[in-house]
Order: C-alpha cells, then sequence, then structure tokens
C-alpha cells in the first residue's frame, strides 16, 4: 500500500475545502446547541438559502457577485426569523421537529420543476463565482510535503480559514460579554434567566440568526468553491456531519468545532483511502471497491460511537458543559 498517498490526501483534505464548510457550520451549531441549548437539526437550511442566494443573484437576475453575497446574509437571516419567531416560545423539540422540515422544504422547494427558471431544478446554477477568483493572488497551486491544492482551490481554502478564523473571534467576543454570559444562562436554567428580568426569548432569537449567519459562511465557501449550487448537496447528511464534527471537538468550546472538523475530515478520507488501498493491493478480499464507501462510515460510525461512551464530552469539551437541561 501506498501510504504516502493515504497521509497526504487525509492531511490536504483534513485542511482542505470540506473541513472549512463543515467548521463554519459547526461553529454556527455551537451559538445555536452549545451556548444557548437550541436544538437546531436543520443547519443545512441556512447553507443553502445564503448559497442560493448568492446563485440567484448572479446567474438568474444578472447581478454582482459581491451583492449576491449581501443577499444571501439576508436571506439566512430571514431564514432564523421565520423559523425562530413562531417555535422558540415553545420547547426544544418543536425547534427541531420545524428546523429539519424547514431545510427539506428549502432543498425541495430549490429542485422543483416548477422554479426551474429561477433555481435551476435538480442541476442547480453554475459559473456565478468568476469575479471571486478574478481576485486570487496566487500565480500557481501548493505542493508542500502532504499538502497539495491548486491555484483556485488554495485560495479558497485561505479565505475559508479566514472566516473560520473570524467565525471563531466573534464567538470568543460575544460569549465572554454580558450578552453571552445570559445565553450561557439560558442554557442552564431558562426560568431562572427569565426571573432577573431578561426577554429570554428575544435571547434565543438573536442566538439563532447569529448561528445562523455564521453557519451560511459556509454555504458560501461551499457554492464558490465548486462554482455551482445544486439541492441534493443541502441534505440532511449536512447537518448531521456538522453536528459529528461539533460533538467530536468539543461543544461550548471556541476551537472545539473547528478540531473536530478537521479531524472528521482526516479520519474520513483516511479510512476511505485506506481500504482502497487495502482493496487494490489485495489485502482485503471480502469488500470490492464499489464497497468502501459505506465501509468507511461503518468504522467513522463506530469511532463517534467509542467517542460518546468513553468521552461524551468530545476532545475540547468539558463535562460540566452537558449537565444542562435543554430548554
Amino acid at each position: 500500500m501506498d501510504f504516502n498517498l493515504i497521509l497526504n490526501q487525509s492531511i490536504t483534505q483534513g485542511l482542505g475545502v470540506q473541513a472549512v464548510i463543515f467548521a463554519l457550520a459547526a461553529i454556527g451549531l455551537n451559538v445555536h446547541f452549545g451556548y444557548t441549548g437550541l436544538l437546531n437539526f436543520g443547519q443545512a437550511g441556512f447553507l443553502a438559502v445564503a448559497a442560493y442566494g448568492l446563485g440567484v443573484t448572479v446567474t438568474t437576475l444578472g447581478l454582482s457577485f459581491w451583492l449576491g453575497l449581501f443577499v444571501g446574509l439576508a436571506a439566512a437571516v430571514v431564514f432564523a426569523l421565520l423559523l425562530g419567531i413562531p417555535t422558540l416560545r415553545l420547547r426544544a423539540d418543536y425547534l427541531a421537529i420545524v428546523t429539519i422540515a424547514a431545510a427539506e422544504i428549502i432543498r425541495l422547494t430549490a429542485r422543483s420543476v416548477t422554479l426551474r427558471d429561477i433555481f435551476g431544478g435538480s442541476d442547480g446554477l453554475n459559473r456565478f463565482a468568476n469575479d471571486f477568483y478574478a481576485l486570487n493572488p496566487f500565480d500557481e497551486g501548493l505542493a508542500a510535503g502532504p499538502l497539495t491544492f491548486s491555484r483556485n482551490d488554495l485560495f479558497v481554502v485561505v479565505v475559508g480559514w479566514t472566516l473560520v478564523a473570524f467565525s471563531c473571534l466573534i464567538v470568543f467576543l460575544a460569549m465572554r460579554s454580558p450578552w453571552g454570559r445570559v445565553l450561557k444562562g439560558i442554557r442552564e436554567d431558562e426560568e431562572a434567566v427569565r426571573s432577573l428580568g431578561k426577554n429570554v426569548y428575544s435571547y434565543k432569537l438573536q442566538a439563532l440568526v447569529l448561528g445562523g449567519v455564521l453557519g451560511c459562511l459556509g454555504g458560501f465557501v461551499f457554492s464558490v468553491s465548486s462554482q455551482s449550487v445544486q439541492p441534493d448537496n443541502y441534505g440532511t447528511d449536512l447537518t448531521f456531519f456538522a453536528w459529528a464534527a461539533l460533538i467530536l471537538g468539543g461543544a461550548a468550546r471556541v476551537f472545539g468545532p473547528v478540531l473536530g472538523s478537521i479531524i472528521f475530515w482526516f479520519l474520513l478520507v483516511f479510512f476511505d483511502v485506506l481500504l482502497a488501498e487495502a482493496v487494490r493491493s489485495g489485502l482485503i478480499t471480502f469488500i470490492d471497491g464499489t464497497q468502501v464507501g459505506q465501509i468507511r462510515f461503518w468504522i467513522l460510525g463506530l469511532s463517534l460511537m467509542l467517542l460518546m461512551i468513553f468521552r461524551p464530552q468530545g476532545i475540547l469539551g468539558d463535562k460540566r458543559e452537558l449537565a444542562f437541561d435543554v430548554k
């Protein structure tokens, strides 16, 4: 087996575009769940509305790429308000049901034949990030040790990790402010915070908006990196991968989602390439190359199960952060 190939691809993907996308999505979930106790199972919806806001503005309406970014951010805010206003006065399970359903509504609406002229149907929208790549300062890609990126991927990765750092800074500052301490209080005992005269509903809505906006940055990176936005890329698996990254790294920790995303994608690619190489070299004969994708998820799933058994708080987490009643 080619162990250099296995490690090189794993490290590249662990620090690559996919890790950036899920780090941003998980940072938003961290604001929702880790710090506020909101069960959001529709984070894919925030990424989708941002990506489609950008794609529709440029491709369908023929307007500026930079205006499309603003439209995507505004769409994420509106989506958060539409989700939060009718549900945040209710128990957390209602929010969980609404968010996962709303994300699917967004995906199926974008996929519909009726709105194909606007959203592109199942084929989606393509070639709308030329203005972004026109700013690429790199003359060539990167081939340094195990890291290998094309010229455009390198630009996306640099911008993406800059957004991750900026998002972490926002969360760090926000959660150490009086506003952030109220959110933590809501997570731990909503009734106690309400008894102190705080408008719990308003704070929860603000947290839902902030987490949605931070998460939607992953939608921009997702669409720009591939120069396309397709509805089936924003299914429930995207949300649950983001949850896996958050739980792996540790909820209610600024860098937990980032570390979790890096490790998650490193392991996913590591198992994929390792199994493929083992099958190719004849070391594994009971499966073929077409079954490698399923087996890697089994192994990764078992690894996450063991993590939850022996360290449920995640790598950077604290057990005390899990000792609250989600409202």
